[in-house]
């Protein structure tokens, strides 16, 4: 669900409220509906803070945040300061800052405990700045405005406010001191992935035993010759030309990373399983974990791996497997798992495990198309085919199978659906030297007609039931998520590092990013907001920063200037928001200077 702002004029003026809105499917497909209109909390509400409170521990408990956690620690009560007269027509307005979303990130930052973390990591030196603060500014970057260390140092730090929330000026903020960051980062991710799984329990009573589990990749830009991980392979990115790395990335059924490898872009799904499970086990035990992989994961060696550690799993198979069980396929005792989705258990000979058949409508009227448009297609060509075989511009046998292929190539998937023959006539009938014949294959069509639609599980769970069984593994598409959020939001693609040590670290402040990504939308899902971030940083980003030069004369009678440091205020909408999450925004930032005479 995600956040809609919404518009309507009434007696002349503009009234802006947001709904909650949900995507759901259809025959006719996707389809959009208002599941509540926002406003204020009701009496009878909590805000999120207040729901989010009640998972922690100590002094925590249902509070809103603490000031410092949200506030910058320099802010200082306008009570303390004396009073000046102001000559209002030289009041200006200077150096506007992008303050709402960053101040948001670093509150995330702080919630997740990672600035307390990286203090005992990375304690301080001789250096400037210390190195967990230089981390926060590289996750909060990805997090709100995902660039290059040299679009962080040249643009995008210089016109936030983390000057304020950090105390860093943007002197000290250049490519050097990021990169070295990403160095010093990359020796504790194990301790941050054991860290971020234990605050994810605290804030979220976070479940663990179904472990959902895939593989994607990401492209390179740029010279990499030198880095050895960098290859190339099968590219989710549509992207074959270039090389790239390939990631694993483990998450719980409700999308809450847990961990995650990085692997040579050349390596097979299949082969990176064994490494991923004995990492996680590592650094959370082994203790009634269920994995759910898709059917890139499946192999006789990994399956028999995972059993022999005792662990569970509900993974894909290849559709050819589905010719072992033609005759299930065709009787009807099948059970609904959800409105248009039916599941049957098969037992598998060796009794060690069970095999799920589902077959869905959507995806049956789905797989029918593209095989009509397929055979469409194979038609044609073969019509092109016959039709140069008889005008002489085709002559040659050999030739002509190989065009042949091409075209079965191209259509794949129709490949089969019709019985081509090529021959050579014994004697040319005018120009005509080869004869093109096909006939429809009907048991392609039947086979067809019966599979169109169904795929296969397996599994060594016992004593559950087949609808339940399903639920738990489209489950995966939560993974699938993670992917595209790291994708389209924190652009972890494309990778322009060049070392190896510097492409971990790349992953690792994205993997960062997206832990915060999740921690908001649980965050906002507690407050009634859905779980879609970009609205609402959308709409903080809109939240400003800026210096109000006030030209003064103080009760002295002297000439002084006084430059206040004030976040600009909310609009309606972003109060509701505000009041929604339980925050509260800062109005008074600091008070840059004491007055001094002109």
């Amino acid at each position: 669900m995600f956040l809609r702002r919404c518009e309507r004029r009434k007696s002349g003026k503009r009234h802006t409220y947001w709904a909650l809105v949900e995507s759901y499917r259809t025959a006719r497909g996707s389809r959009q509906r208002v599941v509540a209109y926002l406003g204020d909390l009701a009496p009878s509400e909590q805000d999120g803070w207040a729901k989010l409170g009640a998972h922690l521990q100590g002094d925590e408990v249902a509070r809103r945040p603490q000031r410092t956690l949200f506030d910058p620690p320099c802010a200082r009560d306008a009570g303390e300061e004396e009073q000046v007269k102001v000559r209002l027509k030289d009041i200006r307005l200077e150096r506007l800052r992008d303050f709402g979303d960053v101040w948001l990130a670093w509150g995330l930052w702080r919630m997740l405990g990672l600035d307390g973390l990286l203090a005992k990591l990375l304690p301080e030196g001789r250096e400037d700045v210390s190195w967990g603060t230089v981390a926060a500014i590289l996750a909060i970057a990805r997090f709100c405005e995902p660039s290059s260390e040299l679009h962080i140092e040249q643009k995008w730090y210089r016109r936030t406010a983390l000057e304020d929330l950090l105390g860093v000026s943007p002197e000290k903020v250049h490519t050097d001191r990021l990169y070295a960051a990403l160095d010093r980062l990359l020796p504790h991710k194990e301790a941050i992935e054991s860290h971020l799984k234990q605050r994810f329990g605290e804030l979220f009573a976070l479940k663990c035993d179904l472990l959902l589990y895939d593989v994607t990749s990401t492209y390179f830009e740029g010279d990499v010759e030198n880095c050895e991980i960098a290859k190339r392979g099968y590219s989710r990115d549509s992207r074959g030309d270039r090389p790239q790395v390939c990631i694993g990335l483990v998450v719980t059924e409700e999308g809450f990373p847990l961990g995650y490898e990085v692997f040579a872009g050349n390596m097979h799904d299949s082969l990176t399983v064994k490494s991923v499970v004995e990492s996680l086990e590592r650094k959370h035990g082994a203790l009634n974990r269920v994995w759910v992989m898709d059917r890139g994961m499946v192999s006789n060696d990994n399956l028999k791996f995972l059993r022999e550690r005792g662990a569970k799993y509900i993974v894909g198979t290849p559709k050819a497997m589905l010719r072992q069980f033609e005759r299930q396929l065709a009787e009807q005792n099948w059970v609904v798992a959800q409105k248009g989705v039916d599941v049957k258990l098969v037992p598998s000979p060796d009794g060690q495990e069970t095999f799920l058949l589902a077959r869905s409508v959507d995806r049956r009227s789905k797989e029918l198309a593209m095989h009509e448009k397929f055979i469409g297609h194979m038609q044609t060509g073969l019509v092109k085919l016959k039709a140069a075989a008889e005008s002489g511009r085709l002559r040659d046998e050999t030739l002509a199978s190989e065009r042949l292929g091409r075209l079965k190539e191209r259509f794949w998937r129709a490949s089969q659906a019709f019985d081509v023959t090529i021959r050579k006539l014994p004697q040319p009938i005018g120009k005509q030297h080869l004869e093109v014949t096909w006939v429809r294959n009907e048991k392609f069509h039947e086979w067809s007609q019966l599979v169109d639609g169904c795929y296969l599980l397996r599994t060594n769970l016992t004593g559950v039931d087949p609808a339940t069984l399903w639920k738990r593994y489209i489950q995966l598409t939560e993974a699938e998520w993670a992917f595209r959020i790291a994708k389209d939001e924190l652009a972890i693609r494309p990778v322009w590092h060049q070392k190896e040590d510097r492409v971990r670290s790349h992953v690792l402040i994205c993997f960062l990013a997206y832990a915060m990504w999740k921690t908001l939308a649980g965050w906002m899902k507690g407050a009634g907001l859905g779980d879609a971030p970009r609205t609402l940083l959308y709409e903080f980003a809109k939240i400003k920063s800026g210096d109000i030069v006030l030209p003064a004369e103080s009760s002295a009678g002297i000439r002084t200037t006084v430059r206040l440091r004030h976040v600009t205020e909310p609009e309606a909408e972003q109060k509701t928001l505000l009041h929604r999450l339980g925050l509260t925004l800062p109005r008074r930032l600091r008070r840059l200077d004491s007055p001094t005479q002109m």
